[in-house]
């Protein structure tokens, strides 16, 4: 099944989301919640989801990043971004450690904020401590792109969205992002908005 994917304006999108006990998380509503969150991910498609974007106040993620997304990316950026396919993850109760303090600029989408894009800075590398689905816990070290997708779905779950941390002058349409930006590495990104 399909989940309405919750726009901007929307009060949950502005809420903590609660964290999920082990016991929740076993429930038959939780795990349905992240079938169908996975569903709703790769329909759309994105690489990212968090349960507030389709109506749950909950601490859960997921992520995925498959091959096919990366043909969309002009190659020298896809490059400079250090992107990699990532095979699904299932987030629950996710905290993030910042272990590099460099700030990447890349521009950034959102499913909750549907025909927008923007730069927003954040951090190239980030420790990850989370359960998965089943509760067990998982700890990883994200780089690059996929610091970038972690560090989006954790402020969804904290009531943030990209246009709070976006540099305001680079907020456009995707269809101009299409037309004059989609080829800007990093130099040019930053030289223009920051």
């Amino acid at each position: 099944m399909l989940l309405k994917l919750y726009q901007a304006g929307q009060p949950i999108l502005r809420q903590s989301a609660k964290s999920v006990t082990k016991q929740q998380l076993a429930s038959k509503h939780v795990q349905d919640v992240i079938d169908f969150m996975i569903a709703t991910l790769r329909d759309a498609p994105g690489v990212g989801l968090a349960a507030p974007q389709v109506g749950e106040a909950l601490r859960i993620v997921i992520i995925e990043d498959k091959v096919k997304y990366h043909d969309q990316v002009h190659p020298p950026l896809f490059k400079e971004q250090g992107r990699k396919a990532v095979a699904l993850k299932v987030l629950v109760n996710p905290e993030i450690e910042i272990i590099d303090q460099e700030k990447l600029y890349y521009f950034e989408g959102c499913l909750s904020v549907d025909g927008y894009t923007a730069v927003v800075p954040r951090s190239r590398q980030v420790r990850v401590t989370a359960l998965d689905r089943t509760g067990k816990p998982i700890s990883f070290v994200a780089h690059d792109w996929l610091a970038r997708i972690v560090q989006h779905e954790v402020d969804h779950l904290d009531g943030q969205l990209y246009i709070d941390r976006m540099i305001s002058t680079s907020f456009m349409t995707l269809k101009n992002y299409t037309l004059l930006w989609r080829k800007a590495l990093t130099a040019k990104i930053k030289n223009t908005f920051s």
